[in-house]
């Protein structure tokens, strides 16, 4: 069997390798002419992500990558510990959550494929994909036409394969979140926050996240509620600029929030966010939306990377034991898509929860320390970072299909 897998990201060159360990001849397109290594700020890998990688054999590219993370500890504006959730159900191992810079796991990827022999073709923009029951037919911008049994589109929230399986099919929702990140090397704050742990403040007026590296750096994030930011407003400011304006909006929060933005360094900035829940087309009987083009959890979820780490094993282990595509096709949305659905809808409570309301921070808070201790405990999480995918060892995709 011959796939295409639209995207270089990190669902991409995951679902690639997954494809190839069950027999699949797979082909990566990406549209950027480089890997992504240089873009991007950091987040964490849930264990149920980490399982998805054990199961590819990548496991060991997120440990040489990532910082152990165990805990969330949550602060309110007022500089009062509100509670303490986990970060995950460690593997068996105990191998818990890792925390690295998005773009080096996206670049450690893209050349673990190419080094298995998964071919890797940049600066290849897929403009369209065209179906029929037996084959499937990629477009790319210079007019190149590439054939294949099966395409797996990992082509993002802003997917075109999307709209190719339905043209009515929604678009992302804005959730009312803009988000910032960076870094402030040698700090000394880092001697003040938990080791292994984030640590996150509900401020006044923005939501802020830092984890202490071993080193001494400090990253961080911020998430500021506010309208879109244009393409024009990006371009127009200036990380100085963007800084002055982080720094005064966590300037009244009792926390190390505003010392670390104004210390350090942006490496993202202006991003909007979005999620996108229920899409009710996600095949046809030759091309399939895996990771953001199929379900895209708002990032306070945490659960984006290893939703689409999941979707690759699942896809491969469908494939690997239905008689046909369409078949193997039909298996892996009926696998994924309530698990999927329901974590969408868990980030969209909880990007909720950083957006200032009404009532006074200090009632506020009092309502979230009983939220952190009787509802997002560590038991009520299991489900979701429990998770462990399945093995692909075994027999392989019949040539046939």
């Amino acid at each position: 069997m011959k796939a295409i897998v639209i995207g270089g990201g990190i669902a991409g060159p995951a679902t690639a390798m997954a494809l190839q360990q069950v027999g699949v001849d797979v082909t990566i397109l990406e549209r950027r002419s480089d890997d992504g290594r240089a873009t991007g700020s950091y987040f964490s890998i849930a264990p149920n992500g980490l399982s998805a990688l054990d199961a590819i054999g990548a496991l060991d590219l997120a440990r040489a990558l990532g910082s152990p993370a165990h805990d969330s500890l949550m602060y309110g504006a007022t500089g009062r510990l509100l509670g303490r959730v986990t970060l995950g159900t460690p593997l068996a191992d105990g191998t818990p959550s890792l925390t690295m810079r998005r773009g080096d796991l996206t670049g450690a990827l893209m050349d673990e494929a190419a080094r298995r022999g998964i071919p890797v073709r940049y600066a290849a923009r897929v403009t369209s994909v065209r179906t029929s029951p037996e084959r499937a037919v990629v477009t790319l911008e210079d007019g190149t036409e590439l054939d294949a049994d099966l395409v797996v589109a990992a082509d993002g929230i802003h997917s075109v394969a999307r709209r190719t399986l339905d043209a009515g099919a929604p678009a992302p929702r804005y959730v009312g979140l803009t988000n910032f990140g960076g870094i402030t090397r040698n700090s000394p704050i880092a001697d003040r926050l938990t080791p292994q742990d984030w640590t996150f403040v509900f401020g006044r007026r923005a939501f802020f996240g830092a984890f202490p590296e071993p080193n001494g750096d400090v990253v961080w994030f911020v998430n500021v509620p506010r309208p879109e930011i244009s393409r024009e407003e990006r371009a127009s400011t200036t990380d100085t600029r963007w800084k002055e304006w982080l720094t005064s909006l966590l300037s009244g929060d009792r926390s190390d929030a505003a010392a670390l933005v104004a210390a350090g360094e942006l490496q993202l900035a202006g991003d909007n966010t979005y999620d996108l829940g229920h899409v009710p087309v996600w095949h046809d009987d030759r091309l399939v939306l895996v990771g953001d083009a199929a379900h895209a959890p708002s990032p306070s979820s945490g659960q984006g990377a290893s939703m689409a780490l999941e979707d690759a094993v699942a896809l491969a282990a469908a494939l690997r034991d239905a008689p046909s595509v369409p078949e193997a096709l039909s298996s892996y949305e009926a696998a994924r898509r309530a698990r999927v659905e329901k974590i969408v809808a868990v980030g969209a409570r909880s990007s909720s929860s950083k957006i200032p309301g009404r009532v006074g921070r200090i009632v506020q808070e009092a309502v979230m320390r009983l939220v952190f201790r009787f509802v997002t405990t560590d038991a009520r999480q299991k489900w979701m970072t429990g998770f462990r995918s399945p093995t692909l060892r075994g027999r392989s995709v019949d040539a046939r299909q």
